[in-house]
């Protein structure tokens, strides 16, 4: 007799779904379609002539409390109740998760609430209605798009996050990693700037610095947010220090928590990218291009916008000394030709509204100034990498797999060779999927030896030497 969970042609893999699970996802869809229906009808919901806060206050109090309660029940049932392991069951059969039609509409959707939110704001009044309680809580001013915008983004890593805190739940790295990013989006990118917004300062966020927030090292003026504006708008002298933090990361503390730790320290516990490619785009995770051809793309693509914004900060130090006469009113055209292609269309429209096409780090891997920073101090000096010990490897693909960053990392196990690639964010996937234990992240001392063919890793631990 055939049962639900039994094997055949037509479903190779089964799952699954409990009667809590339903409910779960009812209450996320529900919560979902109040957003949708808020959009759309472009006022907050109920009599849009006489809609009270108090009216809008308790209907962002449901959406909120449906989205928590539907993600508790989902993750409660499809983790808790069962043994401890990761579970990816059904990545490659899924129509969400491996391109199918439901991946391509979830990217359409995510990709045209980008579109509409970079160039047509004016469309979400709706939304941006239902968010002014919560605006006049935290900033003491109505909302905005990019206020919502924050709200659901930090909203979205914390409740993702909840869910690969439980799917990971037997590895404390992926526990402490979780809780990192998780609080550095809240306090760092959402809390601390409506908190200066309310104090009428500048809405800088410390987690972000140059090259990727790069108008935090421009030196702004009439035509440009930079440094001069930052200063200038600051009613408390704060934005001196705001900038002086900026600049002590990118030239000092970049180089010095790299080479001590990789670029994990920012890529994986820092940055609200990273932290919402972890938790929002895990279940894209495996959908990353491991091919040669795109790791030649991948270089040239990252350099490239790396040295893009390089050139145009330094050209613009030139053009404000010479007092506009290098540039002239072209110094605009440079900071918006940025600002459009590679703040909007790059990190946002492709970056995040693609994870159900390219991935979870399509902006990461391809696009991302600070990642190349991070990745030139990782390869060439640095004392993290991940070891391998390839007499353990069954080459079973499943750190090549799950590697977001398209690295072929069974071809190093087998080989027995130390993981030290510029792209790697240090994220742990693939050591936590390796069913042998034969990758390990690790921070030591190393010597590399040359007099023979093949480079040998010497790890000094306590006094011993270990030739992997």
């Amino acid at each position: 007799m055939q049962t639900e969970q039994s094997l055949s042609l037509a479903n190779p893999n089964p799952i699954h779904t409990s009667g809590l699970q339903k409910l779960g996802l009812a209450a996320i869809s529900i919560s979902v379609l109040l957003l949708l229906v808020t959009w759309a009808s472009g006022h907050s919901l109920g009599n849009p002539a006489q809609n009270s806060g108090s009216e809008t206050s308790v209907m962002l109090a449901i959406v909120f409390g449906l989205a928590i309660l539907g993600t508790f029940l989902y993750v409660r049932e499809e983790y808790l109740n069962k043994p401890e392991g990761i579970k990816n069951n059904g990545a490659f059969f899924k129509s969400l998760t491996y391109r199918g039609l439901g991946g391509w509409m979830l990217g359409v959707l995510l990709t045209g609430f980008y579109v509409v939110l970079y160039w047509f704001p004016e469309y979400l009044k709706g939304l941006v209605q239902l968010f002014d309680p919560l605006s006049m809580f935290f900033t003491n001013h109505a909302a905005d798009s990019w206020f919502v915008y924050g709200a659901i983004y930090t909203s979205s890593v914390i409740l993702m996050g909840y869910k690969f805190a439980m799917k990971y739940r037997h590895n404390r790295y992926q526990l402490i990693r979780t809780a990192s990013v998780t609080f550095f989006q809240l306090g760092f990118s959402f809390l601390i700037p409506s908190f200066l917004k309310m104090m009428n300062e500048p809405d800088y966020y410390f987690s972000y610095f140059w090259p990727l927030k790069d108008t935090y090292f421009k030196p702004g003026g009439d035509t440009h947010w930079g440094i001069k504006n930052i200063i200038a708008s600051s009613s408390h002298n704060l934005g001196v220090y705001f900038i002086g933090f900026s600049i002590l990361m990118s030239f000092v503390g970049v180089p010095v928590l790299t080479y001590f730790f990789g670029k994990r320290w920012y890529c994986s516990w820092v940055c609200g990218c990273g932290g919402l490619a972890e938790t929002v785009g895990d279940p894209f995770r495996h959908l990353s291009d491991k091919s040669l051809k795109a790791w030649k793309l991948e270089r040239w693509m990252i350099h490239s916008v790396l040295v893009f914004v390089t050139v145009t900060t330094a050209l613009l130090w030139a053009n404000s000394y010479m007092q506009g006469a290098l540039l002239g009113s072209l110094s605009m055209g440079f900071s918006k030709t940025y600002a459009f292609l590679i703040g909007s269309v790059f990190s946002g429209v492709i970056g995040t509204g693609f994870y159900p096409i390219l991935g979870s780090r399509s902006w990461c891997r391809f696009g991302c100034p600070q990642a190349a920073i991070l990745g030139l101090f990782q390869r060439k000096k640095s004392k993290f990498r991940i070891t391998t010990n390839g007499g353990q490897c069954i080459s079973c693909g499943n750190c090549s797999t799950y590697c977001e960053m398209g690295i072929d990392v069974r071809s190093y196990a087998q080989q027995g060779q130390d993981i030290v690639r510029s792209s790697c964010v240090g994220c742990g996937i693939c050591s936590a999927v390796c069913p042998r234990g034969v990758l390990r992240l690790e921070n030591s001392d190393l010597d590399i030896d040359t007099r023979t063919d093949e480079k040998r890793a010497i790890h000094i631990t306590d006094g011993k030497f270990e030739i992997m």
